[in-house]
């Protein structure tokens, strides 16, 4: 049976990266087959990686999940594989990368450093440890190698964290997060719909958004279809943030926002 080895990172596609990586597991682990999350993120945007891997892997087959979103490559960060809760291995670099992931399945059971030359390419380079060190080191796992093989175990709670940005929510006004922003111009918040209910955001509710000086105004909507071409709504998107977008158009061109700017809801007052 084929083991799976889902793989994400900043790479781009412009470049050799992602296919010499491809190549590298293909070679070691030539049944394995390699599903591809995105390549996408943006160039050191560790947060997204982060985000984008626990919201993609519960729709992924269980298996090796490979993730290189790595600016301190050739620094003091280790490298790291692990273990969740439900069997699945993470493998990527001690930056907070997998642990958002391995949290929504359960949580870490078992994290090793990867030091162990047996299943790293012969010569490590200083800056592509994704070809050299974390691509064999996921098809060694495809092939079934124990985790403990790979190197010395690490503590649960010496692993890097990523501090992940928390909304204010009062009465009738959310301080929010912008923390990604896809392809089409959507603008994903670090909100759910308990926030929403919180303060009593339904869909109809017409609310003003603050984005530094400036001040716009949309409605809470279900779907794209409920507003008319051209109207600036907050939804509910596909993985149940709520996020901003305008119908038809480009919300964060608009806006000029970036992951990381704040944006400010307020209820108009009825």
């Amino acid at each position: 049976m084929a083991r799976f080895i889902t793989f994400l990172t900043d790479f781009g596609l412009q470049d050799d990266f992602v296919g010499t990586c491809h190549g590298v597991m293909k070679r070691i682990a030539p049944d394995a087959e390699i599903i591809d999350i995105t390549h996408g993120i943006a160039p050191q945007g560790v947060l997204q990686g982060a985000l984008t891997l626990a919201n993609s892997l519960p729709f992924m087959p269980a298996g090796v999940h490979l993730a290189v979103v790595d600016p301190g490559v050739g620094g003091a960060r280790r490298a790291l594989a692990l273990r969740d809760r439900e069997g699945r291995l993470h493998v990527g670099p001690d930056n907070g990368l997998l642990i958002p992931a391995a949290e929504k399945f359960g949580g870490i059971a078992e994290a090793y450093e990867l030091v162990n030359p047996e299943y790293a390419l012969e010569s490590v380079s200083r800056t592509f440890h994704g070809r050299d060190l974390f691509a064999p080191a996921a098809a060694h796992l495809a092939l079934g190698v124990e985790l403990s093989q790979l190197g010395p175990p690490i503590a649960a709670d010496a692993l890097a964290r990523i501090d992940l940005p928390q909304p204010e929510v009062g009465t009738s006004r959310i301080w929010s997060t912008v923390l990604g922003i896809d392809r089409f111009g959507n603008v994903q918040l670090n909100l759910d719909r308990s926030h929403s209910d919180r303060v009593g955001i339904v869909p109809g509710t017409r609310v003003e958004l603050q984005i530094g000086p400036e001040r716009y105004y949309a409605v809470a909507a279900r779907t794209f279809a409920d507003a008319r071409p051209g109207d600036l709504i907050l939804y509910e998107d596909s993985y149940r943030n709520l996020s901003i977008a305008i119908n038809g158009g480009n919300a964060a061109a608009m806006f000029g926002v970036a992951p990381g700017r704040e944006v400010r809801i307020h209820l108009e007052p009825s």
